[in-house]
């Protein structure tokens, strides 16, 4: 029997995930940071109910760098999310890791600037950060399908553009794996509030650094996305039919004894 209650697993994602959802219904959400990307649609996948926010807009209007990222992960919190999965398109930094490839990265390094990246506006509370990721999602996504990658480091960049060739060798240089231009403050945000988040990287291409003959294009990223839309819906299917639905990790335990300078949703 389907689950009826409210939504505790999200999913985070681009205008292909729409028909990801059975029987889809618009949720609008008010936030005290503006309005999110778009209604947050709620529906039922593995018979269970699901959240869906497409980061970008319903109509890809939002490019990286204008995101309302605080709005989009206060109104899924708002909704009864507490377990977000973030699929994403990224850059390989290592051909061991080519087009087509899935990772589930296990740290993040911040190269953004300029994003409202806390929801700590005034006082004095810190957030651990030192694991970025749910380990308890990473695992079930990694274990969803054979062959998927587990590990490995992503840089965000604050975009839109892509890098430059000396950036994307640094990267490399610095043993990263991955870039990507939305997965931060995303992840930083899931845990201030509490919530337990996980990355889903699809390698669309590879860097400017990885070869001197070849370059990231816009058409290249979209085009390797759309063949692996379906083998992303597959994996992300498996993972929410797997997951537990008490949580047993430390993604919202931090905020005991916290005192926020918010109430939480």
């Amino acid at each position: 029997m389907p689950d009826t209650a409210e939504p505790t697993v999200a999913v985070i994602g681009g205008s292909g995930f729409y028909s990801f959802l059975v029987d889809p219904e618009p949720v609008e959400v008010d936030t005290p940071y503006g309005r999110p990307s778009a209604p947050v649609s709620v529906g039922e996948v593995a018979g269970r109910r699901v959240a869906f926010l497409p980061r970008h807009g319903s109509r890809h209007e939002y490019p990286p760098h204008r995101i309302n990222y605080r709005a989009n992960m206060w109104a899924l919190r708002s909704t009864g999310v507490r377990q977000v999965l973030a699929p994403c398109a990224v850059g390989g930094l290592n051909p061991t890791n080519p087009p087509g490839t899935m990772v589930v990265p296990d740290q993040l390094v911040d190269r953004t600037v300029g994003r409202s990246q806390t929801y700590m506006d005034s006082g004095a509370v810190h957030a651990p950060f030192a694991d970025p990721y749910c380990p308890v999602l990473r695992r079930h996504l990694a274990d969803a399908a054979p062959g998927v990658v587990d590990g490995g480091a992503m840089v965000v960049i604050e975009g839109p553009r892509f890098s430059t060739r000396a950036e994307s060798r640094y990267y490399t240089a610095q043993g990263w794996s991955l870039v990507n231009m939305t997965g931060h403050p995303e992840a930083v945000l899931a845990r201030e509030l509490g919530l337990c988040y996980a990355t889903l990287a699809l390698v669309t291409d590879l860097d400017a650094g990885v070869s001197a003959e070849e370059s990231v294009d816009q058409a290249q990223v979209f085009a390797t996305f759309a063949r692996n839309i379906e083998r992303l819906k597959d994996l992300l299917v498996s993972t929410v039919a797997a997951l537990p639905r008490r949580r047993d990790c430390a993604c919202a335990t931090w905020l005991d004894g916290v005192t926020l300078p918010f109430e939480l949703p």
